[in-house]
């Protein structure tokens, strides 16, 4: 592994992965320390399904989501390259993600967004760093190929996960698994919507065996909600719908890295319903960690995948835990209980505790 003392005064993923990621000495590197996220052995999920079950938290990035990884070394890039401004296209946490980074490199960010469909902590992110946030009428997809339009016609840098950078810095996770297990998992399950993510955990795990790093690559399962669930049902979905907003996207721009990630891993893309996310949503907050909707499609997967015999007791698996839960507060605030309120008196107060 590198040794991160070795770059003293580069932070990050970059600082860290400095020899194994695109970039040089001239390269600005633009960094809020993001990366070295838990690793979390789930007992509940282990004793459930029989395997030692990991739960790489994504969510403890700077900005609350994966994306940072990305983002990092797509803005560092841009900056080297002497842009001036950076564009993107998000259902949310990449908006949040680029406005930041955006900020710290001193560089103007615009942001399209689907009108109406993005989560307020996300968009609240976004807008307080700066960003220039324009509404779309349609979905992420149109979102996304306005946005192309205007980096291939205007001096500006796309930093969508198209952009080769962002699936680069992205990597680093598969990495910091391996570092923290010292080897491979036997199963890798992640939520996918745009697709970038499984594409660049494959890429790490690949690299990670070619480095020696690991003896083998895990099977690489994805899950996308069963009414926003295109590479599932082999064609573009029009009009996606799930409650999972970070992955409600028709029509992956990584599709075909989503797709060789799983037939090269022997693992799959399958879908799960919004009922299975909104339990597993619920089932990670009784274990103390709270994650935004589309985070627990993995654990959706995972018990869909023990429900079919296809979890082998004993294996080891990693679910990606891709946001944090702030980043939608709404649905934490509806699917729970309501505030108690009593009379400022102990007796009351241990009633409403069920103490009393």
């Amino acid at each position: 592994m590198s040794d991160p003392a070795r770059v003293a005064g580069r932070r990050g993923v970059i600082g860290r992965y400095f020899e194994h990621l695109p970039v040089s000495e001239l390269t600005p590197v633009v960094t809020l320390d993001e990366g070295d996220t838990p690793l979390l052995r789930s007992e509940r999920l282990s004793m459930e399904t029989g395997a030692e079950v990991w739960l790489k938290y994504e969510g403890l990035n700077p900005t609350g989501s994966f994306k940072d990884r990305g983002m990092t070394l797509a803005i560092s890039k841009a900056l080297e390259a002497e842009s001036q401004a950076v564009v993107c296209a998000s259902t949310g946490n990449t908006s949040a993600s680029a406005a930041a980074y955006a900020a710290r490199a001193g560089v103007r960010c615009g942001v399209l967004i689907p009108s109406g469909k993005v989560a307020l902590g996300k968009l609240a992110q976004a807008l307080v760093h700066g960003a220039r946030v324009v509404e779309i009428e349609g979905n992420f997809d149109r979102a996304l190929a306005l946005t192309q339009e205007l980096a291939a016609n205007h001096p500006v840098t796309l930093v969508n996960s198209v952009n080769p950078f962002r699936i680069q810095g992205q990597k680093t996770a598969a990495f910091e698994i391996v570092e923290a297990l010292g080897r491979a998992p036997n199963m890798h399950l992640m939520p996918v919507g745009n697709a970038g993510n499984i594409t660049s955990y494959w890429l790490g795990y690949r690299e990670a065996t070619q480095l020696g790093w690991a003896d083998s690559t895990p099977r690489m399962f994805g899950f996308q909600a069963e009414g926003a669930a295109p590479i599932v049902r082999g064609h573009p979905v029009d009009e996606p719908e799930t409650v999972a907003t970070a992955i409600r996207i028709g029509n992956p721009a990584s599709w075909d890295g989503a797709v060789a990630a799983a037939r090269d891993s022997a693992g799959a893309i399958e879908a799960v319903t919004d009922d299975d996310i909104i339990a597993a949503y619920h089932s990670l907050a009784r274990e103390g960690i709270f994650v935004e909707l589309a985070s627990a499609a993995s654990i959706a997967g995972l018990r869909k995948l023990h429900q079919e015999g296809a979890v082998e007791p004993g294996s080891m698996v990693v679910c990606v835990l891709t946001g944090h839960g702030l980043k939608d507060p709404d649905t934490a605030m509806r699917a729970e209980t309501p505030l108690a309120r009593v009379d400022a008196e102990v007796t009351a107060i241990l009633r409403a505790m069920d103490l009393g």
